[in-house]
């Protein structure tokens, strides 16, 4: 066939299925009518090991990735570097085992995508997940009964923190009224926490057992407890590797710092000798809700507030909830641990006597840590020590 010019169509190749026409300078082989595929010089001739690896192998290598990832982008990164990474790696043994820093979602980065990421790892039987999720289920989306299910699933499978979260919202009655705190079960569960090791479970422990509050008072008991607290939170700062510097001067004794209380982070069992040296890094979960609060006003909601220890993170679920301090009555603390670590880190200098909130009621009876009636508008006094 000829074009208005005269000049000849090229001539074109035919499929031997008679059902596709290729260019003439397409390249056929076989059956298929398919292009040849370009290969590299030195590639040709060998086969693809990484498509050869089975699937056991590549997620056990990705299992210990998302255990030992020190933020979630470590994680994620390996999830965009091509499909089978990214089909492999939502494999429920590989979710199961991400540690807390593989995910510790930001609260500037919360979305519905990081929610299913979590409830995924939660449903693969991620303990730490399981915790996370719920703390920001019963704080921050104010869903109390899905935070407290996930919270006490991770609790059953000995999670220190989550036993000792739970004993907070026992010891608060976070969950509903003034009249559901249940002293007895919180002590419980700060026992188990404690004999898991959880430092703030131990503090809160023995300041129970010198005061008598929800357990027997004993005083030697609960300053062993205490004592306890502090070597571990010691050893803990000691033995971390962000701790860990080239000089070593934090941990010289000046006699003329002592008693001097630096504002800021630090390890409390210091802190009177002018050490300064380092806090124990919080848990995701606190930094999360510490984020999302102040992001938002620090204020959790009308008439509510948030712990005054700066780690915690942890808002009012009612009014007058948390303790105030008994010498000024402006700070308050969801728990005795969060006040004795606050006390020493930063209001200790601050602190100074007020009265003015003790006028609207003078008759409260007194109950270990606190004092208070049944009424709305009374707080509970938590004592310094």
């Amino acid at each position: 066939m000829r074009t208005r010019r005269g000049v000849c169509y090229r001539k074109l190749a035919m499929c031997t299925d008679n059902t596709l026409v290729a260019k003439r300078r397409g390249d056929f082989s076989g059956d298929n009518c398919r292009k040849r595929q370009r290969l590299a010089p030195e590639s040709v001739g060998k086969s693809d090991v990484f498509e050869s690896l089975p699937d056991d192998l590549v997620i056990s290598i990705l299992s210990k990735l998302s255990s030992s990832a020190g933020c979630p982008s470590d994680f994620v990164n390996v999830l965009l570097t091509c499909k089978r990474f990214n089909g492999l790696g939502l494999h429920s043994l590989v979710l199961s085992k991400a540690s807390s820093k593989s995910i510790a979602v930001k609260a500037k980065n919360w979305s519905e995508s990081a929610h299913r990421f979590l409830k995924l790892c939660a449903d693969a039987g991620n303990i730490e997940a399981c915790y996370t999720l719920g703390m920001i289920r019963f704080y921050c989306l104010q869903n109390r009964v899905s935070g407290a299910s996930l919270m006490a699933k991770a609790a059953i499978s000995s999670h220190a923190p989550a036993l000792y979260s739970l004993a907070v919202i026992q010891f608060n009655g976070s969950v509903g009224s003034k009249n559901d705190k249940d002293l007895r079960a919180g002590v419980a569960l700060c026992a188990r926490a404690a004999f898991l090791g959880h430092i703030d479970a131990l503090r809160e422990l023995g300041h129970c057992l010198q005061d008598g509050y929800g357990v027997r008072q004993n005083v030697a008991e609960g300053r062993r407890f205490l004592v306890q607290a502090n070597a571990r939170e010691l050893a803990a700062v000691l033995s971390s590797a962000s701790s860990a510097v080239s000089s070593r001067s934090w941990l010289s004794w000046n006699p003329h710092q002592h008693h001097r209380h630096v504002t800021g982070s630090g390890c409390p069992l210091l802190s009177d000798f002018g050490c300064n040296v380092p806090a124990p890094e919080a848990h995701p979960a606190s930094r999360f809700l510490a984020d999302w609060f102040t992001a938002r006003g620090g204020v959790p909601g009308p008439g509510l507030r948030l712990c005054s220890h700066a780690s915690c993170g942890r808002p009012e679920m009612r009014r007058h909830e948390f303790r105030r301090c008994s010498v000024c009555g402006i700070v308050n603390y969801c728990s005795r641990a969060c006040q004795a670590l606050d006390w020493k880190l930063r209001h200790k200098v601050a602190c100074a006597p007020v009265e003015r909130w003790l006028v609207d009621d003078g008759d409260a009876n007194v109950d270990g840590p606190l004092a208070g009636g049944d009424a709305d508008d009374d707080d509970d006094v938590m004592v310094e020590s």
